[in-house]
């Protein structure tokens, strides 16, 4: 069985991160964003996963080898040249998602974490009979995002409202859709949307089902739905993999720490932290609602909350760092500086206090 990831461009709302990495490579719970899904494919029998791309696929590909060896699970490339939107990827790699035998086959948006149910979506799609399936979650705010109208008993999908103004319904598109190959013949050549020309085309046929995803939903493409993101992951891992969490006197709620990360002593680290490999993390300090990446030093008394630290930085003596600040790759802010809502590039030092939200270049 097949997949294909829509990794598309160059990330720029999680700039910084993505100024070192392709946005799927950010790491996201201790492991790249994308590895999430191809672990889940993986795990429902998918053996080839087609990476739909137009930046940089060579270090996609050279970083993702280890994985393709470790999984077991082939991993390609298909170049857009120029930007084709979220169908025109599909035409593209039709030869490569397409082999004649009518399988159907996974497409993912790859900004989307969730609990990935598709073996329940398997069955779902075999059971209906339809053309394609898409996947659901219900939101607070449908206002914000095209909302799915379907027959709550069968799930044939009836039509979609964008950004409704009065309440239609509270069901949006998730991002993560089975197809079976005859759609590919819906698909032109060109830069075009699944969402707004494919498969509203596909519902006027009766041949467009929606199942409503279980549990929780989240487009980590930006800093603020990252950390949102990473609270509801680690309050996934608690109900399904409590195993993986770490535990002790200095944690409060869901925190991971890798094997590797050295935790100094009257440290108190949580909730939702995830602390990466090799990272360490000195005397005295205080830690919550952030990720802090590879290679990572947080020196003694500093404080870290609702933020996202780039691999191998350093946040210094007493230090604050809060309120959505986000340091990329090689940043090193000095003892006693304060960063609310700092967003730094790669490889620069702040010696001085960054008192409101800005990018510092």
């Amino acid at each position: 069985m097949k997949a294909l990831i829509l990794v598309g461009g160059f990330g720029t709302r999680l700039r910084p991160l993505t100024l070192s990495v392709p946005k799927p490579l950010v790491d996201f719970g201790n492991k790249p964003m994308i590895l999430h899904q191809i672990e889940a494919l993986k795990a429902i029998g998918v053996d080839e996963v087609v990476l739909a791309i137009n930046y940089q696929p060579e270090v996609m590909l050279s970083f993702l080898k280890e994985f393709e060896a470790k999984l077991g699970i082939k991993i390609t490339c298909s170049q857009e040249t120029e930007p084709m939107g979220t169908a025109g990827p599909l035409a593209l790699a039709r030869d490569k998602l397409d082999d004649g035998s009518g399988e159907s086959f996974f497409v993912l948006n790859s900004d989307v974490i969730c609990e990935y149910p598709l073996k329940q979506m398997l069955e779902f799609h075999r059971k209906h009979g339809g053309e394609a399936s898409i996947m659901v979650t219900k939101v607070d705010e449908p206002s914000k995002y095209g909302v799915v109208i379907l027959d709550e008993e069968t799930g044939r999908v009836d039509r979609f409202v964008e950004k409704p103004k009065i309440f239609v319904g509270n069901k949006i598109n998730a991002g993560i859709y089975l197809l079976n190959p005859n759609v590919l013949n819906m698909i032109e050549l060109r830069p075009t949307s699944i969402e707004k020309e494919v498969f509203p085309k596909i519902a006027s046929e009766k041949q467009l089902y929606a199942m409503i995803l279980p549990g929780f939903w989240m487009d980590i493409g930006q800093p603020r739905d990252y950390i949102s993101g990473l609270r509801l992951y680690l309050d996934s891992l608690r109900r399904n993999f409590p195993k993986k969490l770490s535990f002790g006197s200095h944690i409060i709620g869901n925190v991971i720490v890798d094997e590797t990360a050295q935790i100094g002593e009257g440290c108190l680290i949580g909730p939702d932290v995830a602390i990466g490999p090799g990272c360490v993390i000195e005397a005295g300090v205080r830690l919550s609602r952030c990720t802090v990446m590879r290679g990572v030093r947080i020196k003694k008394h500093a404080c870290v909350s609702g933020s996202i630290i780039g691999w191998h930085s350093t946040v210094g003596q007493w230090a604050r760092a809060e309120n959505m600040t986000v340091l990329g790759e090689d940043v090193h802010v000095c003892d006693e500086v304060y960063s609310n809502g700092g967003v730094v590039l790669p490889h620069k030092e702040i010696k001085s206090s960054i008192t409101k939200p800005e990018i510092v270049m």
